[in-house]
């Protein structure tokens, strides 16, 4: 009986650590975190986010992150309107795993 009940309780504590992960999901592009999101084609925006997901290297990341913001700040010159500066680095979760790769490497 007690092992039945043990279960029961680790089982719930399982799902609601799960629903509580998936709530959160994996990162979403939106005009708050995205620099240039207003001269973004929605299309764009698809394509953004899921090549931020993708990154697993800080260096091709980076290179992205530089690619995309030149071609926010062309876009917004064009336009004649700013591009605020601000925002998350999206490119931050992966400044740990660079870490580690060059510890590996001594």
């Amino acid at each position: 009986m007690k092992r039945q009940v043990l279960k029961s309780v680790l089982a719930a504590i399982g799902l609601l650590l799960a629903a509580e992960a998936g709530a959160r999901g994996p990162w979403r592009a939106s005009a708050e975190n995205t620099r240039g999101w207003q001269f973004m084609t929605p299309e764009e925006r698809i394509e953004h986010q899921s090549r931020v997901r993708g990154f697993t290297t800080l260096e091709e990341c980076r290179a992205y992150q530089r690619g995309h913001h030149k071609l926010m700040e062309d876009r917004a010159r064009e336009r004649g309107e700013a591009i605020h500066s601000d925002g998350r680095d999206i490119c931050g979760h992966l400044k740990h795993a660079a870490g580690a790769d060059r510890r590996g490497q001594d």
